[in-house]
């Protein structure tokens, strides 16, 4: 029997906000253990949660951008259940009436666009976190993440297959980032992902037994991770086996998933309405202010970009995979305005320089408008395009302006034929034999000929003028 995979994910975002989502404690990653604490985020007797007003706009922002009907009135939920970070013994979040839902996420994938039905959209709080020391039975607890705010971003399961699930997970990354509401680090934490994956046979309308994978904090180890757990499904129901619905986790090292623990349904956390937090209501005028304050979204730039600049589909794809880079591209070209040499060098040389450097592009070393500075130069033909990637080096390393770099180098360019006809003359008497070979028809005798030009002039001299000027003085 043949099976296909139904993937779902279950995405949290930590929202990027100065403080925790119910007390004023400090969000920032990396304090010193249980120094941003408070009554409120420890869970102490007589102590009240406040809803922290930015978190709900940051949701807004992202239920619009996603295009969710959004709840006039939501509700918080005790989701109860005893863990060692969980210092409440219980984490408020939304139950039966979360803040938004039945949207739809676009998300690129090798058969093309396709649409991932997004179920719902809630709130609620995150948990400490155990920090196990190398000796056995030490592990102590930080409470700094509890009460950090999360949301929860739950697709429907329209994925099929470990390449779908990741490219679904980099557009929410690359969404929440551009919506400026969450960093969306994967290593620090604040992006993590927990997938469902069930096999069911090929055509059927009936899903199979779930399994859920749990805390897969990076695209390579999602894709892997279920991967691995659809060969370990469809083996099962070979053998003529049934799957567990339970919990999951990846093993990087074995490259497998391991049991973590039995799957837990909604009825396992007895959830209840918290009686500490009112209803959460939002007015359409608070809806309104917030969608005024969206951004231009990625698929809306996309589309500019081809349509209005003429770049390709993917051109446009990777100018717009975050927002910093599609605002240097086009700060770039307000000051040089021709799209695909801009979008090459953004592209190419630009991006490279980002990854060598772990850099975003709104720190890149060398600014926009210093790049529509040496592309300006390039299309003077004051430098060539080769010397232009040399300066740029350059300019990434000491912060120079592009005709700073060039004066101090001496890269000008030689354009007219009289400063390089000497030159071409004795490159000429330097090589007979090649120039009687090029004479009797060996044309592609051309570029050697340029390329002893060009080691004479240490690259300065013009490609165009080198060629035509050779030409003449072959024929000669």
């Amino acid at each position: 029997m043949e099976f296909e995979p139904v993937i779902g994910l279950e995405v949290h975002a930590q929202l990027k906000t100065r403080t925790k989502i119910f007390c004023s404690c400090a969000t920032a990653f990396g304090a010193p253990p249980n120094t941003q604490v408070c009554p409120v985020c420890l869970g102490l007797p007589g102590v009240l949660p406040v809803l922290n007003r930015k978190v709900v706009d940051f949701a807004l922002r992202l239920a619009l951008a996603v295009s969710c009907e959004i709840a006039r009135e939501s509700r918080f939920a005790r989701k109860n259940y005893f863990y060692p970070d969980l210092p409440k013994g219980y984490q408020i979040s939304q139950y039966e009436l979360p803040i938004a839902e039945h949207g739809r996420l676009e998300i690129e994938t090798e058969a093309g666009t396709r649409t991932v039905r997004i179920r719902r959209i809630h709130l609620e709080e995150d948990a400490g976190k155990l920090v196990h020391d190398a000796h056995p039975g030490k592990s102590r607890v930080d409470f700094n993440r509890a009460g950090v705010p999360l949301v929860e971003i739950v697709s429907e399961p329209d994925l099929d297959s470990p390449a779908a699930a990741g490219a679904c997970l980099r557009a929410l990354r690359a969404l929440v980032r551009w919506l400026g509401i969450s960093d969306g680090n994967l290593e620090e934490g604040s992006f993590r992902c927990d997938a469902n994956v069930s096999l069911k046979p090929q055509g059927s309308p009936v899903l199979g037994t779930r399994t859920e994978l749990k805390n897969l904090n990076s695209f390579r180890f999602v894709e892997r991770a279920i991967e691995r757990e659809i060969e370990r499904q469809r083996e099962v129901l070979t053998e003529g086996g049934a799957v567990v619905q339970e919990t999951r986790l990846y093993d990087p090292e074995r490259d497998r998933t391991v049991s973590m623990r039995g799957k837990e349904e909604a009825h396992d956390y007895r959830y209840f309405p918290e009686p500490d937090l009112p209803p959460l209501r939002i007015e359409e005028a608070w809806i309104e202010a917030v969608r005024r304050d969206l951004p231009e979204l990625p698929e809306a730039r996309r589309r500019r970009f081809a349509a209005s600049l003429g770049l390709s589909p993917y051109d446009a794809g990777v100018l717009t995979s975050d927002r910093a880079l599609a605002d240097y591209f086009e700060a770039a070209l307000s000051r040089f305005p021709q799209p695909k040499t801009v979008a090459n060098w953004v592209m190419g040389p630009l991006l490279a320089l980002l990854n060598e450097r772990g850099l975003e592009a709104d720190a890149a070393p060398v600014a926009p408008e210093a790049l529509a500075g040496l592309l300006a130069l390039v299309a003077q033909e004051t430098i060539s395009a080769k010397s232009a990637k040399e300066v740029f080096a350059e300019m990434a390393e000491s912060g120079a302006a592009p005709e700073a770099v060039v004066a101090a180098r001496g890269l000008s360019q030689i354009s007219a034929e009289a400063d390089l006809e000497a030159i071409a003359r004795g490159v000429l008497a330097r090589c007979p034999a090649e120039v009687e070979a090029y004479r009797a028809g060996k044309k592609k005798l051309m570029g050697f000929f340029v390329g002893e030009l060009m080691k004479e002039t240490r690259g300065r001299a013009n490609p165009k003028t080198a060629n035509e000027l050779l030409a003449r003085l072959l024929k000669s």
